[in-house]
């Protein structure tokens, strides 16, 4: 079952006005090693939560959240590009269930 990680301060904006927060996600897989991705969550809780593919792989959750607590406000902007062109969506918001 995937874990929010980390909600981030950083907020991505798109050319037309809508902003969007970013949220770390990690899950475990069956070897013992997790996943890392990220969502963005509409702020206005209109339209739809974009995910993109694997960002890391880390050896526990633990360090999912140490890499998650270390990205710079550029790396959003790719990572949502990523997500936005991958058309990864979910149709509703994960529920918050934080690790810390």
């Amino acid at each position: 079952m995937a874990q929010m990680v980390h909600e981030h301060q950083t907020h991505v904006r798109t050319p037309h006005g809508d902003t969007y927060v970013a949220r770390t996600y990690a899950e475990e897989e069956r070897g013992g090693t997790w996943l890392g991705w990220i969502e963005f969550v509409p702020l206005s809780g209109r339209g739809p939560t974009l995910r993109t593919d694997r960002e890391t792989t880390q050896p526990s959750l633990d360090a999912v959240a140490y890499w998650a607590s270390g990205l710079e406000p550029i790396y959003f902007e790719g990572a949502f590009e990523r997500a936005r062109i991958e058309r990864r969506t979910l149709r509703r918001p994960r529920p918050i269930v934080s690790v810390r």
